[in-house]
C-alpha cells in the first residue's frame, strides 16, 4: 500500500463513526471489543474499564489472546472502533509491515496484529504459559527457542517514539531512503549524553546506570546486523562497518530505538530476578523518556535518498 505512515499512526482514524462525541462522554464503553495500537501495529482488545482523568478519558484494555500481564491503561488515541473498515486497516498495516502470518511472538512494534483465530490459538498456548519464539526471516533461518511470556520484560515505548518507528519504516520501505551514515550523534554519543544527564540530575553516576548503558551498547552492536536492519540497509552496513569498527560508533538514534522493540525478546533468555527486572524496566523507561525529550535533536527528520537501495520495493525485515 502507498499510504503514508501518518495514515497508520495512533493519532489518525480514532473512530469510524461520524462526529466525535462531547469530551465528557466516553467514546468506548466497558466490555466493548475494540482495536488497539501497540507500537505501529493494531491488536484486538477489550475495554475493561473506562475512567475520566484530568479532562481526558483513559481506558484499561486487555489484548485478546494475551496474558493479563499485558493489560494497560491507554488514551483514546490508541484505540479504534472494531469496524470492518478498521479491521481492513489492521490487515493492511500487517501486510505493509511484512509480517509472516504463521508467526507468533511477544507483542512489540515488530509483531503481528491478532485475528480472532490467532487469539483463540494463543489462548491455548498461554494455558501452558509459553509462547513460541518468533521465526526470524533472516540469514540464520532458524526458529528461536520457546520463551515464557511472563519472562518478557515489558518496555512501554512513548507514543511519539512509536510514531518515530512508523516514520522510520516509511522512509526505508516506502520511499527507498536510508539513514545517512555515519550519524551524529552516534549511539555511543547518546549513551554518554544520558550518563552525563543522570550524573547532573543525581549528583553522581551509580554503577547500575553504567551497567545498563554498557548492556544497551553490547546488545546494540550484536543485534544490529542480525535483527535491526531492513534488507535494504544491508549493503550500506557491509560498506560502512568494516574491520573492528563497532556499529554503535556509526549508527544513531534511529537504529537504537529499534533495539528497544527487540529487547523484551532478547532479555527473555537472561535469568533475571523479579526485583532486578523491575529496576531494569524503570531504567530503560527513563532512558526512553530521555530519547523522547531530545527527539528533535537525536533523530533525523528526513532520510537520504541519494543512494540506490538494495532490495528496492520489498520493504521488510529479512
Amino acid at each position: 500500500m502507498a499510504n503514508s505512515s501518518r495514515d497508520d499512526s495512533p493519532t489518525d482514524g480514532d473512530t469510524s463513526s461520524g462526529d466525535a462525541p462531547p469530551s465528557n462522554s466516553s467514546l468506548y464503553s466497558e466490555g466493548e471489543k475494540i482495536l488497539a495500537y501497540h507500537g505501529p501495529r493494531i491488536y484486538e482488545a477489550k475495554v475493561q474499564k473506562a475512567e475520566r482523568r484530568k479532562n481526558e478519558w483513559r481506558y484499561f484494555v486487555h489484548y485478546l489472546g494475551w496474558n493479563k500481564n499485558w493489560d494497560e491503561w491507554v488514551g483514546g488515541d490508541r484505540l479504534l472502533k472494531n469496524t470492518e473498515d478498521n479491521i481492513m486497516k489492521q490487515q493492511a498495516l500487517d501486510k505493509k509491515q511484512g509480517v509472516d502470518k504463521n508467526t507468533k511472538s511477544g507483542r512489540s512494534a515488530q509483531t503481528k496484529p491478532k485475528s480472532s483465530s490467532d487469539a483463540k490459538a494463543e489462548k491455548e498456548d498461554h494455558k501452558n504459559n509459553v509462547t513460541k519464539g518468533k521465526k526470524r526471516k533472516n540469514d540464520l533461518g532458524a526458529e528461536k527457542d520457546t520463551v515464557s511470556l511472563e519472562k518478557l520484560v515489558k518496555i512501554q515505548i512513548p507514543p511519539t517514539l512509536r510514531k518515530q518507528l512508523v516514520d522510520d519504516w516509511e522512509f526505508i520501505s516506502q520511499q527507498d531512503k536510508l539513514v545517512k551514515l555515519p550519524r551524529s550523534p552516534t549511539v555511543d554519543d547518546i549513551l554518554q549524553k544520558y550518563l552525563d544527564y543522570r550524573a547532573k540530575k543525581d549528583g553522581k553516576v551509580t554503577d547500575p546506570v553504567g551497567e545498563v548503558l554498557k548492556g544497551i551498547r553490547c546488545y546494540f552492536d550484536k543485534a544490529l546486523p542480525v535483527m535491526l536492519l531492513y534488507k535494504k540497509e544491508r549493503k550500506q552496513y557491509q560498506e560502512t562497518v568494516v574491520g573492528d569498527v563497532s556499529p554503535s560508533t556509526i549508527y544513531g538514534a534511529e537504529h537504537l530505538l529499534r533495539l528497544f522493540v527487540k529487547l523484551p525478546e532478547l532479555l527473555a533468555y537472561v535469568n533475571i530476578e523479579e526485583e532486578t527486572q523491575t529496576r531494569l524496566q524503570q531504567k530503560l523507561l527513563d532512558f526512553l523518556k530521555f530519547l523522547q525529550k531530545n527527539q528533535s535533536t537525536f533523530f533525523l527528520s528526513a532520510y537520504d535518498g541519494s543512494k540506490s537501495v538494495e532490495g528496492k520495493g520489498k520493504g521488510k525485515h529479512d
